[in-house]
């Protein structure tokens, strides 16, 4: 299979034993926008949610307080800098420990929130993610084992797909809809951007959306769809 075909020219390789790092202008622009995102998250200041009430018709206004505040601009950071290194890794294992700490970090920017349905959800989430790493790292064993490697540069030049590769890829897909939150998995996750915080809630919904469009180049990669 040509990487070409699906990220565009190849710009360069980076060989670390048997891991060869590559790099295309698919990857360098996903990674440019999350770094931006996250830059621009990082300088922003959390906005004042407003909630209505029907009962008494009054608005009641939540914010968030500085030490709060503190905590979720690092937790946003970590998250857009894992992303962006998931955008350029062309290690398997690499990319699913990435996509992991994405789903901890997700957890822990509204793990302070007061309010009942925000934590619920915050909870369940966090079940559903801790289920869905065992096929996420089941798929890459399978993949190593079927392959002898984890690179997906080397990955990319075997010939033929093997029935376990085609297994671990469908494992892989499974893992990262849990730890994204994704369908079938995303009412796990929607009461979530209920709390209060944004901007740092954005990075939840890009961190998810970049993983997810990563893992199917990675999936097409390893089935030789294309």
């Amino acid at each position: 299979m040509d990487l070409a075909s699906l990220g565009g020219n190849l710009l360069g390789t980076i060989p670390l034993g048997d891991i060869v790092l590559y790099l295309t202008p698919f990857h360098l622009f996903m990674f440019v926008v999350v770094l931006i995102f996250t830059v621009l998250i990082a300088m922003s200041r959390t906005e004042t949610q407003v909630e209505a009430s029907f009962k008494t018709l009054n608005d009641n206004k939540v914010s968030v307080g500085l030490e709060e505040f503190k905590i979720r601009r690092f937790l946003a950071i970590v998250c857009g800098l894992a992303t962006a290194g998931a955008m350029i890794t062309g290690d398997l294992f690499n990319f699913t420990l990435f996509a992991t700490l994405i789903g901890i970090v997700n957890l822990g920017i509204v793990s302070a929130v007061k309010q009942i349905d925000v934590l619920d959800a915050a909870y369940n989430y966090g079940l559903i993610a801790m289920i869905c790493s065992l096929p996420l790292f089941g798929g890459a064993a399978i993949i190593l084992a079927s392959t002898g490697t984890l690179s997906l540069f080397e990955i990319a030049k075997i010939a033929t797909t093997a029935p376990m590769m085609t297994f671990g890829a469908l494992l892989l897909l499974i893992g990262i809809a849990g730890e994204t939150g994704t369908a079938p998995f995303f009412a796990t996750k929607a009461e979530m951007f209920r709390t209060p915080g944004s901007p740092f809630i954005l990075i939840i919904h890009l961190s998810s959306l970049m993983v997810i469009i990563r893992a199917i180049e990675i999936i097409l990669i390893i089935i030789k769809v294309i």
